[in-house]
């Protein structure tokens, strides 16, 4: 009985580890303190869109979201709000959709022409095709934000990562607002006091391998 269990308990050990290890690997992307590099992605307008298009932006809220995704849609107005807060102070929203139309039709340019019309986005709303650049940031969900802060050096430093607040669902009942935390510190000279939250949403469709 005592060998039984000091094998079953030896099997639990291996397989923990081997979940670690597998969990690890598995961690891409950016992380809170690395240097994102720029991308040069096609607008709803048709244009080209890089962070170097920004001058005198001051850093960015980069986010990953789309049309369809139901926890994306309740965030839709929050990051319209989030733009005409910050873009007047130099933290303008740049949104990116990373999903594959094939996979999810209603994420094609065509509908998010169609969504940003009807919603009147302030912010430029990209299609990463490629999704080359979600791959890098390791976005993971709709909605998933990166912010990021302009240095002197003119590399943009990822500052925070994750969730927009902690209400993934009602904005009325959000008591901690990450991303408005980060940048406010960010705007006072200071790192954000939380730097990373776990983004809740949908996960992005990739294209087939």
């Amino acid at each position: 009985m005592k060998r039984t269990f000091l094998i079953i308990t030896g099997l639990l050990v291996v397989v923990a580890i081997l979940f670690t290890n597998a969990s690890s690997d598995e961690i891409q992307g950016y992380q809170v303190g690395d240097y994102a590099t720029d991308f040069n992605l096609k607008n709803v307008d048709d244009k080209m869109v890089s962070l170097s298009n920004y001058p005198s932006a001051k850093g960015f809220i980069v986010i990953f979201t789309c049309n369809t995704c139901p926890y994306a849609k309740a965030y839709e107005q929050r990051i319209i709000d989030l733009h005409k807060m910050y873009e007047p102070k130099g933290f303008p929203v740049i949104a990116i959709n990373p999903n594959d139309p094939s996979q999810s039709a209603g994420d094609s340019m065509e509908e998010m022409k169609t969504r940003s019309s009807e919603r009147n986005y302030p912010f430029p709303y990209l299609r990463d095709d490629v999704q080359d650049i979600t791959a890098a940031y390791g976005a993971t969900k709709t909605p998933h934000v990166f912010v990021l802060n302009k240095e002197a050096s003119k590399k943009y430093k990822v500052e925070y990562i994750g969730a927009i607040d902690d209400s993934p669902r009602e904005a009325a009942d959000a008591s901690e607002k990450y991303v408005e935390s980060a940048v406010n510190a960010l705007l006072s000279g200071k790192k954000p006091t939380v730097k990373e939250k776990r983004a809740i949403g949908c996960t992005i469709k990739w294209k087939d391998a």
